[in-house]
């Protein structure tokens, strides 16, 4: 009797197994229905073309502000600490005094914290804010009261005075000294190396004069870019920041659920599915394909549930124009049968420990 009884109950729960079966279940019956708790939080909106046509229209290109475009590096103005390198034509006494067999920066003259050199015969000079061909001429003028006719070169051999500095997820970060030859952010990046699996193409940070700038590099770097004509200004900072922070978490029926790294400045949907190795086709329902999006601002707007139907696999096309954001959720629900499964295999083994048990006591009654 108690046997039959328990039996019959498991069989009732069995028949209801898609209200009680365990696992994760996105239930959309209830939004938008008036009254319901779900419909003043989340606002569904099925993925169609329509939509895809109207996020094309809104969407705002990447450019480079105006401002850092019209900035075009002068000529190159000497500072302190910079290291000079000066030659007098047929008077090595004056172009390496501690002789010609030492390295090169032995016979280096070093601007001074006041701006200044001291030179032989014509004493401290001025160097600081003088172009080099300034200060060359400012040479050979007070040595031609010592020397007929100085023949007088000048070159920088260390350039210490004006530098950007480079930080964030890139393989050499620290300061990038400017020069005589003017050096883009491009040219930067690419002498500091960036950290191709960390790094965040999208939100490279400058600071320039009190003023920050968030350049989208992945969006910008294209074939018409104009980021080869922003260059680096003295006291420019630069990040590159890691993407640590930015992922896309995808859950549910795929084959390999994970939180995937937002690299670049767009991931489409069909990107994303993909690189989890697709919805798992034995357990997955292709009409329960999600888009969770704005959870971290529920107190103040609802979350965007972004729905598509993919059980035809022509539903990716429509997938592939669907760009997702950082930090959306990406979810599959289960097909109806796999729900019924997983109740079932937690449903047998409890029937059988209360026929065992129903047995059990049966017995001890004989």
């Amino acid at each position: 009797m108690i046997r039959s009884l328990s039996l019959a109950v498991l069989a009732g729960l069995a028949l209801q197994g898609c209200m009680f079966a365990p696992g994760q279940y996105l239930d959309t019956s209830e939004i938008g229905t008036e009254g319901s708790p779900e419909s003043s939080r989340v606002e569904l909106i099925p993925i169609t073309p329509k939509l895809i046509a109207q996020n094309a229209a809104t969407h705002v290109s990447s450019s480079v502000p105006a401002e850092l475009l019209a900035f075009k590096p002068q000529d190159y103005r000497i500072g302190a600490n910079d290291v000079l390198y000066i030659t007098v034509w047929d008077h090595p006494e004056l172009t390496a005094p501690s002789g010609a067999q030492q390295q090169i920066d032995a016979n280096g003259r070093i601007v001074r914290p006041d701006g200044t050199i001291f030179y032989p015969y014509i004493g401290k000079i001025g160097a600081a804010g003088k172009s080099i061909e300034e200060l060359r001429s400012i040479i050979a003028q007070r040595l031609a009261q010592y020397i007929d006719s100085p023949q007088v070169d000048l070159g920088v051999l260390r350039f210490a005075s004006q530098k950007a500095i480079l930080s964030g997820a890139v393989l050499k970060a620290g300061p990038v000294p400017m020069t005589t030859t003017p050096i883009s952010v491009v040219e930067a990046l690419g002498v500091a190396g960036v950290d191709p699996l960390n790094a965040d193409m999208s939100g490279l940070t400058l600071n320039r004069d009190g003023h920050e700038y968030v350049l989208d590099m992945d969006s910008l770097n294209n074939s018409g870019s104009q980021l080869h004509n922003m260059f680096l200004k003295d006291g420019d900072q630069l990040y590159l920041p890691y993407n640590d922070r930015k992922k896309i978490y995808v859950m549910g029926e795929v084959n390999q659920p994970q939180a995937i790294k937002f690299k670049t400045s767009s991931m489409n949907l069909a990107d994303v599915i993909g690189s989890v190795g697709g919805l798992n086709q034995i357990t997955s329902n292709g009409n329960a394909l999600y888009v969770i999006r704005g959870t971290d601002n529920l107190e103040t707007e609802p979350a965007k549930v972004f729905h598509l139907d993919a059980q035809s696999p022509t539903a990716f096309a429509i997938a592939s124009r669907f760009n997702l954001n950082s930090q959306d959720i990406v979810y599959v629900g289960p097909a109806q049968v796999t729900r019924w499964n997983r109740l079932i295999s937690q449903l047998v083994p409890s029937a059988s420990i209360v026929g065992t048990g129903a047995s059990a006591q049966s017995n001890l009654r004989d």
